[in-house]
């Protein structure tokens, strides 16, 4: 999942943000979703459901999927991050 930090998030081919984090579930340690920056500087959260990783970055269906910064607080709280795994690790 290492692999999904910092690729480019996409609509259409459109560059919409990258991937800031990704967020675990603390009991599986499976993918949950990622937090991505956007081009707006706000971050978001997108859910791995709704997400299709490819070579050239992540790709998302609709911009809507996107979730605002309350319900990203609410994943990253409940979630283990991977850049947090990795930095302690280090």
């Amino acid at each position: 999942m290492e692999e999904l930090l910092d690729r480019p998030v996409r609509h259409r081919g459109i560059r919409i943000g990258h991937v800031q984090d990704v967020i675990l579930d603390p009991a599986e340690g499976q993918l949950v979703g990622v937090e991505v920056r956007c081009l707006d500087g706000l971050h978001r959260f997108l859910p791995a459901a709704l997400a299709t990783a490819t070579d050239e970055g992540v790709d998302v269906s609709s911009p809507f999927a996107l979730l605002d910064t309350d319900q990203l607080e609410f994943y990253r709280a409940r979630g283990v991050l991977l850049r947090g795994r990795r930095e302690s690790a280090a």
